[in-house]
């Protein structure tokens, strides 16, 4: 088994990257190759003291910054670490790719290396989502801005079976975000998939808005990825709002203070629940090879997060799974 990490992908590389592998080889014991400049990550190595023969440098000069064009860079950066990194992955069986790097840049690398998956349309990022009872998987959170009914009803079949090999649900619930629950609601795209995910064989609990999703009555919520797009950001937004107040009020004075304290595993558990670091990663589903594709603002935590995310996919055979089970549970 082997984790291949883009180490110049997050907005502070190589430093999360190398402190995230480490831990992530201390608790797996399992080979993380960093992809990356060597002249860069040598140093840093040494400067952490890291020495395991399961940690292993393979050289990539180049890098795709946040701002660089995915196809541009291709071309003009044939030799970074985003496009090393995955075409390592399709010459290594059992392995996968983490990086935290440019989403456009980890789709077009893996479709041009990887490819598709055979009968899958539109590969999909997928969230997994912190929900009052367990976690949610969201597909699709940005990789498809303009969907059409059957995109949708892929998402769903690969978002159930990430679902069943990862958050280990033998029946997943598949809900439908639409702007209201009753059958019918929501513009052409919603009523439309609708009519296919009834006919699908997969758990199809109906249309679901927004607080069923957070209330856990769904283990798979399909979407067009720019609605899941904005649907992450302003969570993730919201999240950031109440446990920034919540913190500047609870530090206001001494009475504030004594109850923070006495309060404090309390604000722990939450801080966890909302905290995007604890997943670390959302996988590209759909593409030929498993990839996972983290925040640039990514800190050390959610870099191990994501290994962790990673090895548990390898561990479970999900690619696998996907190639054997995404044509069978197809609706035609």
């Amino acid at each position: 088994m082997t984790i291949i990490l883009d180490a110049m992908g997050s907005d502070q590389y190589p430093d999360p990257e190398i402190i995230g592998a480490i831990e992530a080889v201390r608790i797996l014991q399992e080979k993380i190759i960093l992809v990356g400049n060597a002249e860069i990550i040598e140093p840093k190595l040494k400067q952490y003291s890291a020495n395991s023969p399961l940690l292993a440098i393979h050289h990539a000069p180049e890098i795709v910054e946040m701002w660089d064009k995915p196809v541009e860079s291709a071309r003009l950066k044939p030799n970074n670490s985003m496009a090393i990194g995955i075409q390592l992955v399709k010459e290594e069986a059992d392995s996968a790719f983490v990086t935290a790097g440019n989403t456009g840049g980890a789709m077009f690398n893996a479709l041009r290396i990887l490819g598709r998956i055979k009968g899958v349309q539109r590969p999909a990022l997928t969230g997994i989502f912190p929900t009052r009872k367990e976690k949610c998987i969201v597909v699709d959170i940005g990789a498809n801005a303009d969907c059409r009914p059957e995109f949708l009803l892929q998402f769903a079949v690969m978002g159930s079976i990430y679902a069943q090999r990862v958050l280990d649900k033998p029946n997943p619930r598949v809900g439908l975000l639409s702007n209201g629950e009753e059958a019918g609601k929501g513009n052409e795209l919603v009523k439309e998939t609708y009519k296919l995910l009834e006919k699908s064989g997969l758990n199809f609990i109906g249309n679901v808005e927004g607080k069923e999703l957070f209330a856990g009555e769904a283990d798979v919520v399909v979407t067009d990825g720019f609605t899941g797009n904005i649907l992450v950001k302003g969570s993730e937004a919201v999240a950031k709002l109440i446990t920034d107040v919540l913190k500047e009020e609870l530090m206001a004075s001494i009475q504030t203070k004594l109850g923070a304290f006495l309060a404090k595993p309390a604000f722990s558990k939450i801080k966890n629940l909302v905290d995007p670091s604890e997943v670390g990663a959302a996988p590209l589903l759909g593409i030929d090879g498993l990839v996972f594709v983290g925040h640039g603002r990514s800190d050390a935590r959610a870099i191990t997060s994501a290994l962790l995310l990673a090895n548990t996919s390898i561990k479970n055979n999900l690619l696998e799974h996907m190639r054997e089970n995404i044509t069978m549970t197809m609706y035609d």
